[in-house]
């Protein structure tokens, strides 16, 4: 690892920074032309497709039958539920909003770990880190609260990335200690693929197939194929196997600022002191919990290996 150029490498993990930072106005723009329904499952089905295509271009072996079903389920959870959820809340909340939402899944992910059996246990650092950010969150989503009730959009948006992110996090811890000598990449073009074809019934189901051919909803969706899904994940692959987990996970601060910049730049979503201050205090709860993770894995004789499964695409 030390003998490959590291230039490459850092190019791969600024292209994760800005291009996921991107996925979450592209959605906000494809949901102009497709349903949410469609949306998904086609985007998912079309990138999974390139994938797959490219590991057998490339060579790579799939892994045995009841593996990639179980990698199948886990995608499912990963991208069927956690970016359906993603796909629904911005049709109420403005696409920065939900990138900042989305920050905080890391709790989600240290809270179930604690949960499953054989789990890291939550320690107080952690759970002050956790309230930090929730506090951040809270920032935002109160005011809507106390005026609107549980019936004002912000809030539901918050519930329903809450709902998508605890399925992000469960479906990646499985995939986590699932024991897999495959390339990550082709886990991922399997998970793609599931999530897509998982949620295909219910698009042909539904009752809304109304889709605008315009340019801007055709674009945003080629967009999240290529630069959200294909390209985003090999980068961030290839960003993991060059350069230490702890840089790499950068983006998780840098992709809500690029959505917040796009959000405002295109649909001029509001962003003033109160979104500032929230954001801040949500990367500082983030960082805590971070911290404190990473400290507890070098000080633990056995870690497990850093999760490459988690992506958002």
């Amino acid at each position: 690892m030390k003998d490959q150029p590291l230039l490459p490498a850092y190019a791969a993990l600024g292209s994760v920074c800005f291009f996921w930072g991107t996925t979450y106005l592209a959605i906000r723009m494809a949901l102009e032309s497709f349903p949410p329904l469609i949306l998904i499952s086609g985007r998912f089905i079309v990138s999974g497709i390139i994938m797959l295509a490219l590991i057998r271009q490339r060579g790579l072996p799939l892994p045995p039958w009841r593996d990639a079903l179980r990698t199948a389920v886990n995608g499912v959870l990963i991208l069927g539920v956690g970016n359906g959820c993603l796909t629904y809340s911005e049709q109420l909340i403005p696409s920065f909003l939900a990138a900042l939402f989305i920050s905080i899944s890391p709790f989600w992910m240290v809270g179930l770990e604690a949960a499953v059996p054989g789990g890291e246990p939550l320690r107080l650092p952690t759970v002050v880190g956790m309230v930090i950010g929730f506090c951040g969150a809270a920032l935002l989503f109160a005011p809507s609260l106390l005026a609107q009730g549980f019936s004002g959009a912000i809030w539901q948006g918050f519930l329903l990335l809450q709902l998508g992110s605890a399925s992000w996090s469960f479906g990646s811890i499985l995939q986590k200690r699932q024991k897999s000598a495959v390339h990550p990449f082709v886990n991922g073009g399997i998970q793609q693929l599931a999530a897509g074809l998982a949620f295909l019934p219910s698009a042909l189901l539904s009752s809304n197939h109304t889709i605008r051919w315009e340019t801007p909803g055709v674009g945003a969706m080629l967009w999240l194929i290529v630069f959200g899904s294909v390209v985003g994940y090999n980068s961030y692959i290839y960003a993991l196997e060059h350069l230490p987990v702890a840089l790499v996970s950068i983006y998780t601060y840098v992709n809500p600022v690029v959505a917040a910049a796009l959000g405002w730049l295109v649909y001029r979503e509001p962003f003033g002191r109160r979104e500032a201050l929230a954001m801040g205090i949500i990367f500082a709860g983030v960082a805590v919990v971070k911290w404190f993770t990473s400290q507890r894995k070098r000080s633990s004789p056995v870690s497990l290996s850093p999760d490459k499964s988690r992506l958002r695409t």
